[in-house]
This record gives structure tokens, sequence and C-alpha cells, in this order.
């Protein structure tokens, strides 16, 4: 019954037919989902099966972002310790990402996230040379050196990657109009934009976006190529 219409879980699992469709690409929202206890389970079982079925040698990338809220699920966990020991094969490249190392090196499957993924970005962090936060760092094999790298980077600009074939800290470059547009992360920015969304409309929202943002030669910009799509941003990006 809890997973009828009359239920609890029944918007999640009640219906006619499954109406869930899987295009190039999918984005699910998952916080909500594990905070239902009783829900998760079966949601993540169907979507496992789902997601398998997927995966059938075509280039697939799987993100897994914010992945502390996995790893604190056990039926989660041991699925994630299954791809990463076998997707490889079925072309599909596993994208782990996470705000702190400790939530890896805590997990049941750390020697599992460790070993099965060899190419590592880190980003700058003031902190990584204190003794807890240090140790983390240490369990991906960096040195006292590439930890100095790491807490002298600047944030949001140097990123520290990790590989077989080498390590560098590299600057990802990005002009004004790129990072107002890709960086739009903290509290105050979702809130910009939720009141522009607001005020202006989506169709309008790019432009007053911008000059929300002092941008106001970029929004300039869309007026005047009224051919692009200013809603997706991509053009924002690749324009500089």
């Amino acid at each position: 019954k809890p997973f009828t219409i009359e239920g609890a879980h029944g918007g999640l699992f009640d219906a006619e037919a499954d109406s869930l469709d899987l295009s190039d690409v999918v984005g699910f929202e998952m916080e909500t989902l594990m905070r239902r206890e009783a829900a998760a389970a079966p949601a993540l079982s169907y979507l496992f099966d789902r997601f398998d079925g997927r995966f059938d040698g075509r280039p697939t990338f799987l993100i897994l972002d914010e992945a502390w809220l996995f790893l604190d699920h056990p039926l989660f966990a041991e699925r994630l310790r299954d791809w990463l020991k076998t997707l490889r094969k079925k072309n599909v490249s596993v994208i782990f990402a996470t705000q702190s190392l400790s939530d890896i090196q805590s997990s049941a499957i750390a020697p599992a996230i460790i070993e099965s993924c060899p190419s590592r970005i880190f980003l700058a962090n003031p902190r990584s040379r204190e003794a807890g936060v240090r140790s983390a760092y240490k369990a991906f094999g960096l040195n006292d050196r590439q930890i100095e790298i790491i807490a002298t980077a600047t944030p949001k600009r140097d990123y520290y990657y990790q590989s077989s074939g080498g390590n560098r800290l590299f600057d990802l470059g990005l002009g004004p109009v790129a990072l107002a547009v890709c960086s739009a992360s903290s509290p105050d920015d979702q809130k910009l934009i939720d009141r522009i969304l607001s005020e202006a409309g989506l169709d309008a929202f790019a432009s007053a976006y911008l000059r929300a943002k002092g941008l106001a030669w970029a929004a300039d910009l869309l007026t005047e190529n009224p051919s692009h799509d200013p809603v997706k941003g991509t053009e924002l990006c690749a324009a500089e």
C-alpha cells in the first residue's frame, strides 16, 4: 500500500505505464529521494536496472555529483563499487565528485574508489595542510609538495590534475562571462537566478542575468545576435 497512489510513495511508483525516457542527457536530483528512506531502496533498484540497460557500449559519462549522498546508502555504495570495476568494459566513464575527500576516506568502498579512479582533479584547498585533512590527500598518493601546491592554489581558478601519466596544476582560464554562467553555485547566486526568472521570465533571463552580474556588454551582444538561444547558456561560454 505505501507504494500505491493511496500511500506515501505513490507519486513515485504508482502509474499505469513507465514514463521514464532515457535521452542522450538525463539528470536526477537525488538528495530528496535519499532522504525518503523507505522509498530510496526500491527507487534505486529501478534506476540501476534502467541504467544497466542503457550501458550498451555507446560512449557514456556516469556523473555522480555530491557523492556523499550515495556513499551513505549501503545499496548505492555497493552498486557504485561494482560500477567502478566493471563499467569500463561497457565504454562508460564514471565521474565521481565530492566536496570533501573525507567522505571517500570514511567510506567502506574507499579502496575501490581510489583504485578505480586513476585520473583525479583536486580543487584548491587552503586547509589541505592541516593534519586531519592532509591524511586524506596522502591516501590518494599525494606528497607534501603536491599538498602544498593545492593549499596555495587559487580557488575557482586553479586545479591540480593527478594521473599515471603525470601531474600538473592548471588554470581553467574562464573569462568573466563564462564564470558568471558556469560558477553560479552560491546561495546568493541561486536567489538572484530565482528573482530574475520571476521578474524577467525565461526568454529574457540570460540578458537580465548578465546585466545583474555587471556584464552589460555581453547582454548587448545577445540582443544584437537574436539567432542565438541565450537560455541554454552554451553560446555565452563559447563566445569567449
